[in-house]
């Protein structure tokens, strides 16, 4: 029991290997490294509930981001809308099946997965479901977690949106739909999400 107290009490520095004893921090503060001034942990910004609140929301732009028309092209007299997922699948029908895949894992699959596996871990750690087998769940979230977030890249299908319609405003008439509103406030809640949340900080209510 003591041997726990000590190793939960010091940290390490990953720069210079200085043992630090953590000490309890007000909220939004940073400890350094005193020899080197490396950044050894802090506190989350948000709170648990804040996380949920913010994952809630996600979830419910996370389908009209996907399923309803982003852009509505006249063009012509001729009238088409798109959504992300046909736009993949079109993609893919043209023979670039590797784009295709590529934007339906990184711009639907991988922010679904983010939102879902972030939401878990919370509700997890919320209502104490300390039993061996949502614990065993938590840990393989955690582990996940860093490649999850790597595969979620909202923000480059948001700029090709908006590449897209600068390239075409010339040519056809371009109208944003409500995908588009619900697709870019589905990236501002999750960069404030990716933003509050803190593995190492789970990891520590995992111990705790």
């Amino acid at each position: 029991m003591e041997r726990d107290c000590i190793d939960d009490c010091v940290i390490l520095c990953r720069s210079c290997d200085l043992v630090v004893r953590k000490r309890a921090l007000p909220s939004g503060a940073r400890a350094l490294c005193p020899r080197c001034d490396t950044v050894l942990y802090d506190t989350p910004y948000c709170s648990i509930n804040g996380m949920l609140a913010l994952c809630i929301t996600a979830l419910i732009f996370l389908a009209p981001a996907n399923f309803l028309p982003i852009l509505e092209l006249h063009f012509f007299g001729s009238v088409r809308t798109t959504t992300i997922a046909e736009g993949a699948m079109a993609v893919s029908q043209q023979g670039y099946w590797i784009v295709g895949l590529s934007v339906m894992l990184t711009a639907v699959i991988a922010p679904a997965l983010l939102i879902l596996s972030i939401l878990s871990q919370i509700l997890i750690i919320k209502y104490q479901l300390h039993n061996a087998f949502f614990r065993n769940v938590l840990k393989r979230l955690l582990a996940y977690q860093s490649i999850i977030s790597q595969l979620s890249m909202l923000e480059i299908y948001l700029i090709s949106i908006l590449v897209s319609v600068f390239n075409l405003s010339d040519f056809a008439d371009i109208f944003l739909g409500m995908g588009t509103f619900c697709f870019s406030m589905l990236f501002i809640v999750t960069l404030f999400l990716q933003r509050e949340y803190n593995l190492e900080h789970m990891w520590n209510m995992l111990d705790e």
